[in-house]
């Protein structure tokens, strides 16, 4: 069966690459197109787009690149009708995906949603697009389901987090192997500098982030760099001896990292599941963040502290985020029961995750729905 799989950021490109290996291995004769990035191609999808081309952050960054997010759809919509897939699969990417989704269904094609939009953040009126829009839909935070099933009516699927299978199938990294790879010092504990995925938020965090390298020389800081941005992008930010630079192998960088510094995102999720302690960083464009304030209406940003209903981690957001609030926050968690309350919750929260296979189980319910109604 043909399959058109759309996400639109680093995160989606992840998942995205397991749930095509895991299409794949349900059905062998799948024949996948999508808009990703480099590990869903090498998942064996024939990429119709890079995410890097479309990855915009935040209302006013949008509304400077209305043009190029129209050309996109446009692109988008032309690209499904020659594809002619038995499903469109929307990963996350809710601005863009839930465009297409109304458009697709109003085509007759099949439209499935793995990683649900976040409605329970902002602009809960979604729901209507989403039950109007979306045959079947896949969420991987436990909190979701009741969300939909009790509080709209609208049946979905939990099929655990697939973070979980994507750390956890991983190769262990040998910490001595990896500081040397990286000419990284031999001892020194690392804070992970974890500051996002695109340009306009990297140079946001990284220039406070790294305010506070002077007050902490018994460790060495640790920038991991994305995917989606070249290694020379970063160079400006490298001109402390104590800051070192590791680019494309986050997983790796948390492994081995005593505390970490994180933009909020998935990132927040990834760190808990490998047990480092985090602050956890956010700031956007004012006007963005002004915007979003008034229609967000979480207690936290993080995934952490979402999916526990408890402040685990600290947040330190918009003007809250500054070199102060950041020396004491991050601090706090090198030593003592700060550090240790963390750690523990971590472990509550891995439960509530699920177990391994969510690629897997949401694989299955895709190929078995349609070869019902096939």
């Amino acid at each position: 069966m043909k399959y058109y799989l759309i996400s639109g950021e680093a995160s989606g490109d992840l998942h995205g690459s397991n749930l095509i290996k895991a299409l794949k291995a349900e059905d062998r004769d799948a024949n996948i197109r999508c808009w990703g990035g480099d590990m869903m191609e090498q998942a064996g999808g024939t990429l119709a787009k890079h995410y890097n081309e479309m990855a915009f952050m935040g209302f006013f960054e949008v509304l400077l690149n209305l043009r190029t997010i129209s050309k996109n759809i446009q692109y988008c919509k032309e690209d499904i009708q020659e594809f002619r897939p038995d499903v469109v699969l929307f990963i996350d990417f809710s601005g863009f995906n839930l465009r297409i989704a109304k458009w697709a269904k109003e085509k007759g094609f099949k439209t499935s949603y793995y990683i649900s939009p976040q409605i329970w953040a902002s602009r809960e009126g979604r729901i209507k697009d989403i039950k109007r829009d979306i045959d079947a839909m896949y969420v991987i935070l436990p909190f979701e389901k009741e969300f939909y099933e009790k509080k709209h009516n609208f049946p979905v699927h939990f099929v655990g987090h697939p973070l979980i299978d994507a750390i956890s199938d991983r190769k262990s990294v040998d910490p001595k192997v990896f500081r040397n790879a990286h000419q990284l010092h031999p001892e020194k504990p690392i804070i992970a500098l974890l500051p996002g995925s695109r340009k306009q938020e990297v140079k946001k965090m990284l220039d406070i982030m790294l305010s506070i390298v002077e007050d902490f020389t018994h460790y060495q800081f640790v920038i991991g760099g994305a995917p989606s941005l070249q290694e020379e992008f970063y160079e400006p930010f490298l001109t402390n001896p104590n800051v070192d630079f590791v680019s494309n192998e986050t997983y790796n960088l948390l492994e081995v990292s005593y505390a970490a510094l994180v933009t909020s995102g998935t990132a927040t999720l990834e760190t808990a599941i490998f047990k480092v302690p985090q602050v956890v960083c956010y700031r956007a464009n004012w006007l963005s963040y002004q915007i979003a304030k008034r229609i967000i209406t979480l207690e936290y940003i993080s995934l952490v502290n979402l999916i526990m209903e408890k402040e685990v981690v600290k947040e330190l957001i918009q003007d809250d985020f500054n070199t102060k609030n950041l020396k004491i926050a991050l601090f706090k968690i090198l030593d003592g029961p700060a550090r240790e309350a963390q750690l523990a919750a971590y472990d509550v929260l891995k439960q509530k995750l699920g177990g391994k296979g969510a690629s897997q189980k949401t694989a299955e319910l895709i190929v078995k729905d349609l070869q019902s109604t096939h």
